[in-house]
């Protein structure tokens, strides 16, 4: 049996458990208010968040796009007409899946929040790295790093402004309506 074969096989199967561990490690968060203020029953969190999560998959590839080609080199591993360049490309593809489930198992196991897709762009560029292969860096930094610093202080902005105007709309409104319709909407 071809080793590019089996190296693509043995890939697929650590992809697959890296989406299981993606799954159980980060799932979970997306359902977890709803549930524990008993806005929804757990079955129809769950349906919403598997539904959500399919749509998102079908309609939704820049994250792909960004890991496939905006971290590390690796085309000119898989244009090769050379097996061997073709196998090194495999392995990096490899390392950086089994660093990221690797990861996510240890920060799953002593209940640390991470986040999956940066463990796998950590995994890819780590890989790349130690294997010679050109890394993208202003890629990591415009695609991860300066969106991670950002994105708190940007949802903090608007979480306070959007916080601000549900309180000056309702300033006259009844409490136990109010919060029915805000259980509704949750």
């Amino acid at each position: 049996m071809d080793l590019n074969l089996i190296l693509v096989c043995v890939v697929i199967a650590v992809a697959l458990f890296f989406s299981y561990t993606n799954g159980f490690h980060d799932a979970a968060n997306a359902i977890a208010t709803s549930v524990s203020t008993r806005a929804w029953t757990p079955r129809a969190a769950l349906l919403m968040a598997a539904t959500m999560n399919v749509i998102g998959a079908m309609m939704g590839t820049a994250v792909a796009k960004t890991v496939g080609k905006g971290i590390i080199s690796i085309s000119d591993y898989a244009e090769s007409p050379l097996p061997e360049m073709q196998q090194k490309g495999l392995v990096i593809i490899l390392a950086a899946l089994l660093g990221a489930c690797i990861w996510n198992l240890i920060t799953w196991w002593f209940g640390l929040p991470s986040s999956s897709s940066h463990a796998l762009i950590g995994g890819m560029a780590g890989a790349g790295l130690m294997s010679g292969t050109v890394v993208y860096w202003w890629g990591i930094m415009s695609h991860v790093v300066i969106p991670m610093f950002a994105s708190p202080i940007i949802g903090f902005v608007v979480g306070y402004i959007a916080m601000k105007l549900v309180l000056w709309a309702l300033r006259n409104a009844q409490y136990h309506r109010t919060m029915r319709r805000f259980r509704a909407a949750q």
